[in-house]
């Protein structure tokens, strides 16, 4: 039975068209998809994205254990930094990709994909022997915002009062906050997921609500669903788990390996990726541009000007920044060049296209 973030009944009230996502019932669309994506790419949008799982793990040994798991360098890390990067199998798959916050000397708290939430933390407590730490999930206590845009900073300044213009990109921090009898601390961070400037808030369902109520009450902030939030993360290139990644996509395939720091003396994964990194994969991740106006979705064959089949769509949209139709698509190595001439099977026709880069649209991140 699929779950209900703390915002569900706002959702419905709202009349968004809801449906099942990462095991919850989101919110899709409120008005429709490309009035969403242009207000956060020319305004300010929020997202529920209280789906998310949160772990937070401390201890003596919490470094080295995150360290261990994670594919990017968090060591000697200063207070309040965040890290891309994933958490891999021994064979180089992709376990899941996550955020990890430095919030204290041994306090580290990552944020992990709903659809993966119950995997990955058996993963997680898979791996913790020999390291003296606590693991403490805490997905159900957090509800979670995403705003995003470019009046972002403005609108959570302003709208929620939550001082945020001194954080940097990929830099969070604590507030104590007075809601409810008692009060709180929650997270605050400059992240998102669609390629504008925005903030992440972490909080409890009870502040969540709060926040969220305030946001769309000002006017200031539109309510956006997971139907623009993947139109905005595609077009800036930034991949989606089940898509570009799995247990079958390494990061290197998916053209990852800068978030993959293999100087670090062990992680779970490290020699197979390696090995990736130094003899090559047989398949890499690609954009395709199309000529004509059809539009490529997840699972399509790729093709060679001669028919042969090469590779298969894992995302594809007609992109509403810049009016064109495109894909992201797994392609044998061979055929993945810039400038390649490939085709896309969409129904009974093929389509004619060329691999391009994955960013088809360029961010506008406050650095």
């Amino acid at each position: 039975m699929e779950k209900k973030t703390c915002l569900y009944d706002r959702h419905v009230a709202l009349g968004a068209l809801m449906s099942p996502f990462g095991g919850f019932i989101m919110p899709i669309q409120y008005s429709n998809i490309t009035d969403e994506h242009n207000a956060v790419r020319q305004h300010c949008g929020v997202f529920d994205v209280s789906h998310m799982g949160e772990v937070c793990i401390t201890g003596p040994d919490a470094e080295r254990y995150v360290q261990h798991i994670f594919t990017n360098d968090v060591a000697g890390a200063h207070l309040g930094q965040i890290f891309y990067g994933m958490m891999c199998y021994p064979d180089g798959g992709t376990v899941d990709d996550l955020l990890v916050y430095k919030m204290g000397e041994n306090d580290f708290f990552l944020v992990i994909n709903a659809a993966n939430i119950d995997k990955d933390v058996a993963w997680m407590q898979e791996h913790t022997e020999g390291f003296d730490i606590n693991l403490d999930h805490q997905s159900d206590y957090y509800g979670q915002l995403a705003v995003q845009g470019p009046e972002a900073e403005t609108v959570v300044e302003e709208v929620l009062g939550l001082p945020c213009k001194e954080l940097k990109f990929y830099t969070a921090k604590t507030l104590d906050v007075a809601e409810g009898d008692e009060g709180e601390t929650i997270i605050i961070s400059r992240t998102g997921y669609t390629g504008e400037d925005g903030f992440e808030i972490y909080g409890s369902h009870e502040f969540t609500k709060q926040a969220w109520d305030r946001l769309i009450q000002s006017g200031r902030s539109k309510p956006c669903g997971l139907g623009c939030r993947d139109t905005l993360r595609f077009e800036v290139g930034l991949p989606l788990y089940g898509d570009e990644l799995s247990a079958d996509i390494s990061p290197i395939m998916a053209g990852l390996s800068i978030f993959v720091k293999l100087d670090k003396a062990e992680f779970i994964g490290k020699e197979a990726l390696a090995e990736q990194k130094a003899n090559g994969v047989p398949r890499r991740l690609v954009g395709i541009e199309l000529t004509d106006k059809a539009i490529p979705r997840h699972g399509y064959a790729v093709l060679t000007p001669e028919g042969e089949v090469v590779g298969e769509v894992t995302t594809g949209y007609h992109c509403l920044s810049v009016d064109k139709s495109v894909c992201m698509a797994l392609v044998k190595t061979e055929h993945t060049k810039l400038g390649t001439p490939l085709q896309v099977q969409i129904r009974k026709k093929t389509f004619p296209g060329v691999v391009v880069k994955k960013k088809f649209y360029d961010k506008h991140y406050k650095k």
